[in-house]
């Protein structure tokens, strides 16, 4: 199958699948997110720990990255993805009984369910990129990834709606974008459990044996066997692709997990933090369907790059207004950045692993990336509580201006990487 391959009936169901199914999980996501830090400072009692909760979310999805990665191997993706999604629904209900009993521990153990669903909504771009070709790879990563686009736009708006609704049965009018979220991903699952066929386990070795046979540029003709992941892992492709992702998500989540905190001490209504937020989530996903055609055009590191200069804009603008417009500019870089980064890594990733070693190898790597965010997350509060916002933003740039540096020291150490992505 060469790029000029017609896309067949199965390719495109899966794809559909999961992009039906991530766009489910990120509407629930956002609506559940943007009201957490708020509700994280109401049941503690204190700013310090508005963090802890997305750090437990990040946390769950690093602890059952790795098992959900070889559940895949072992059960399939079709198996895998569902029980992962499920998780969402009873770490919704977990955190709905949270609120309406005050309980911040409790809302913690639904935080920690939260995470284990996203290893799932994760993990899902690389089950759509395995089963095309090395030439297509970015592009169907960015085409699952844009589905956070309708996560987006229909996120924060189900935030309002819910709690006026929740209101009027005599819930607090917080609970109200968990039991939403309970609700879509309920769909997400069933999307996710009777539609997923054929299992693109199966179709993704398929894939990977006619590569091989016909001589194509492809992991699978240089590896016989599976590789232990600290072999995978010390190759350079495969750390640069890794520290693009972690670097990018940490940058990210430090200074977005702050901001509905820093707009609420400004005096900013529920309205205003939505928009925001969803500025932010558009530069996530919205143009990731175009990212990806441009990573198999331009290359990964070519791409790494560019998304480290805008997150390093978005750090620099974000502090200097408290208007919308200023701080909605600022988080829609900051998403565009992480973008860049991420789809760039993780089409990296994909390149450098073969078929037998994909689930393990990619469940590792998701689990550094959620500590490394999960860190970020629960140092956020207390850097915060030190400096205000203008200290966050500092940081974030410092970081990013490091991940920048990686890039081009990686590179310079082993050259051989620059000749395989120009031809990427």
């Amino acid at each position: 199958m060469s790029e000029n391959d017609p896309v067949t009936s199965a390719q495109k169901r899966i794809v559909s699948v999961l992009f039906i199914a991530q766009s489910f999980f990120s509407a629930s996501s956002i609506a559940a997110f943007t009201l957490s830090p708020i509700i994280s400072s109401t049941l503690s009692g204190t700013d310090s720990w508005v963090g802890l909760p997305n750090t437990l979310t990040l946390l769950g999805r690093a602890g059952f990255a790795l098992p959900l990665g070889i559940m895949m191997d072992r059960f399939g993706r079709r198996l895998a993805l569902s029980s992962g999604y499920s998780m969402a629904i009873v770490g919704s209900i977990i955190s709905v009984l949270a609120i309406t009993s005050g309980n911040f521990l409790i809302f913690l153990l639904g935080a920690l369910f939260l995470g284990m669903a996203r290893s799932a909504g994760d993990q899902s771009r690389y089950v759509g990129a395995e089963v095309f070709t090395l030439s297509r790879r970015a592009k169907v990563i960015g085409i699952v990834v844009s589905a956070g686009t309708v996560g987006a736009i229909f996120g924060p708006l189900l935030v309002p709606l819910s709690t006026s609704w929740i209101t009027r049965i005599g819930l607090p009018e917080s609970s109200g974008p968990f039991i939403v979220s309970s609700i879509l991903m309920v769909y997400a699952t069933g999307a996710v459990f009777f539609f997923l066929r054929p299992d693109p386990k199966e179709l993704g070795q398929d894939i990977a044996d006619h590569e091989a046979a016909q001589n194509l540029e492809s992991i699978d003709n240089l590896t016989a066997e599976r590789r232990p992941l600290r072999e995978i892992f010390a190759a350079p492709m495969v750390q640069l692709a890794i520290l693009a992702m972690v670097l990018g998500f940490f940058v990210m989540a430090f200074l977005m997990v702050i901001t509905p905190l820093h707009m609420d001490r400004a005096a900013h209504g529920t309205s205003a933090i939505s928009a925001v937020i969803m500025a932010h989530t558009l530069g996530m996903f919205g143009l990731s369907w175009l990212t990806g055609g441009l990573i198999d055009r331009f290359g990964r590191i070519p791409m790494i790059l560019a998304g480290t200069a805008i997150l390093g804009l978005s750090c620099i603008l974000a502090p200097l207004s408290l208007q919308v417009p200023i701080l909605g500019l600022a988080l829609f870089l900051l998403g565009l950045g992480w973008n860049f980064c991420y789809v760039s890594g993780s089409s990296l990733l994909s390149d450098a692993l073969a078929a037998q070693e994909r689930g393990r190898a990619q469940g590792a790597s998701e689990a550094l990336v959620a500590i490394g965010a999960g860190l970020a997350s629960l140092s956020v509060g207390l850097v915060f509580a030190q400096g205000g916002y203008l200290l966050v933003s500092i940081i974030a740039l410092i970081l990013t201006l490091l991940l920048g540096f990686l890039t081009y020291w990686l590179v310079r150490k082993d050259r051989r990487l620059v000749g395989t992505l120009a031809e990427s």
